[in-house]
């Protein structure tokens, strides 16, 4: 049983949200805290610190970008024992929620436009303001435009929400755009709801995240390509206005509480969302996200993305591949217990993830104010799972050790159920259209880490929430976290 929506947001406030309310995946932070420690970089108390956005700099310094219209310069944040010190480059922006970094210059994603900033007399504060890009209007306080950082060929992307979500009060708001290097503005894909982040996965293909919400069953992780509709019909005017246009028809108008696999085949613009989070169970308001390019460093994972939640202070993880040119994937628990609603997450070359946010706003289950900390690999691996991988008869699972053969090859440690949501106008969805498929065969690998599932009864469209409680390591112990979640949009022919 779950709780009143009211108790449940009181007890994100209290701070005294448990694993019941989470899901079985969570109230694991103390086991998580033997391979990710979480330490706290010392910052100044007067700072009043909300993080937006984040991005490294080539000297090893990190930059922030805040809620509050600053840019600030970290030292120390990525030293093994952080001895941090902060100077604030500029002032006077708002609500940086995409920070790049170029050639000398930072790019901020500002509610109202792209900004070209630099520091032109060298004294470590910005006196260059250019403006590279306002294609959009903006009408409204709850208008986010949350931004990319400077991607190899000089552009930034930037993902439009919607007035309070829900309406259509500013040209292009629902949109998004690639802004060139030479400021020009391409549109991408209408139907944003209200992003969280924006960036290149693991293969370097634009994605976004977006929350629950109208027309939105539950946080997803969508793929941005040109000419994609991707939900939310109330931006249909936009398509009126002249970049607007270069988009080219209006979407078909979606069927109120249909299903959103029947639709992406009716509604040629309309793609499949690449990664669904069950909500609660996995994240109530995904936000930044990041590819650990750090070769190991930061543990098993290298090459994955890592997600992070504003509502539930927690990082994930999510794997993604293009089936018939159709993205889809797994979402997996990483680590909870942050100390506020995290909206910026960056990785070090040395292997750390720093991570930032705030708790004012909307209900948050870490209740420090102004906070920026970090994940640390204490080189302890944890066995857990890898990566799921789907095939034409199932799955394919990778453990980060050996399994034991017996508990591995035996069907009855698997159990899975499917689901999906309306896809509807009204805000978020109850997971609906059930299934049980059942695991009819388990194969280990020669190196036994890995394992494929046969399965009996996989349904396309479907998330598949997968439990692995039944599997353990070679030395007999359990997994870290036992479930996954794929999200099956195509079955590999």
């Amino acid at each position: 049983m779950t709780r009143p929506a009211n108790v449940f947001f009181a007890a994100l406030l209290a701070g005294t949200l448990g694993a019941q309310e989470l899901g079985a995946a969570w109230g694991t932070g103390p086991a998580e805290a033997a391979h990710y420690r979480i330490v706290e970089l010392p910052i100044p108390p007067e700072l009043a610190l909300e993080c937006g956005s984040m991005c490294p700099l080539p000297d090893n310094r990190l930059a922030i970008g805040t809620r509050r219209g600053e840019i600030l310069i970290v030292d120390g944040a990525f030293d093994e024992l952080p001895a941090t010190r902060v100077h604030r480059f500029a002032a006077g922006l708002d609500e940086v929620l995409g920070l790049g970094y170029r050639d000398g210059a930072f790019y901020a994603t500002q509610q109202t436009e792209l900004t070209r900033i630099t520091d032109v007399d060298g004294d470590g504060r910005a006196d260059r303001f250019e403006n590279l890009s306002d294609a959009w209007g903006f009408g409204h306080y709850h208008e986010f435009a949350w931004g990319s950082g400077v991607q190899p060929d000089g552009s930034v992307w930037v993902v439009l929400g919607l007035s309070e979500s829900y309406h259509y009060k500013a040209d292009y708001r629902g949109f998004a755009f690639r802004i060139t290097a030479d400021g020009r503005a391409e549109p991408v894909a209408s139907g944003v709801r209200s992003a969280g982040g924006v960036g290149p996965n693991e293969t370097g293909a634009m994605f976004y995240v977006e929350s629950q919400g109208p027309w939105n069953g539950s946080c997803s992780l969508k793929r941005l390509r040109r000419g994609a509709f991707l939900g939310h019909p109330i931006c249909y005017p936009g398509y009126e206005l002249p970049l607007g246009r270069e988009l080219g028809p209006t979407p078909l108008e979606p069927e109120n509480r249909s299903r959103l696999a029947a639709e992406s085949r009716r509604i040629e613009q309309l793609d499949p969302y690449a990664v669904v989070f069950p909500y609660r169970r996995m994240g109530q308001s995904i936000t930044a996200f990041r590819v650990d390019r750090t070769a190991g460093r930061f543990g098993p994972f290298a090459g994955q993305l890592f997600v992070s939640d504003y509502s539930l202070s927690l990082v994930m993880r999510a794997t993604t591949e293009e089936i018939d040119g159709v993205w889809q994937g797994a979402c997996y628990p990483f680590r909870e217990g942050l100390g506020n609603g995290v909206l910026a997450i960056e990785f070090s070359d040395n292997g750390y993830l720093v991570t930032g946010g705030t708790n004012r706003g909307w209900p948050v289950r870490g209740n420090k104010r102004f906070v920026l900390e970090r994940l640390e690999y204490t080189g302890v691996l944890p066995f857990d799972v890898l990566r799921v991988s789907a095939r034409s008869d199932g799955f394919h699972v990778r453990f980060t050790k050996p399994v034991d053969r017996a508990s591995a090859t035996a069907p009855a440690s698997y159990r899975l159920r499917s689901f999906t949501h309306y896809y509807q106008k009204f805000y978020g969805s109850p997971e609906i259209d059930e299934t049980t498929p059942v695991v009819t065969g388990a194969e280990l690998d020669d190196d036994r880490q890995g394992v494929h599932l046969v399965v009996d009864g996989l349904v396309e469209g479907h998330v598949h929430d997968l439990d692995f409680a039944g599997v353990r390591a070679a030395d007999g112990t359990p997994l870290l976290h036992t479930m996954a979640y794929y999200t099956l949009n195509r079955i590999p022919r």
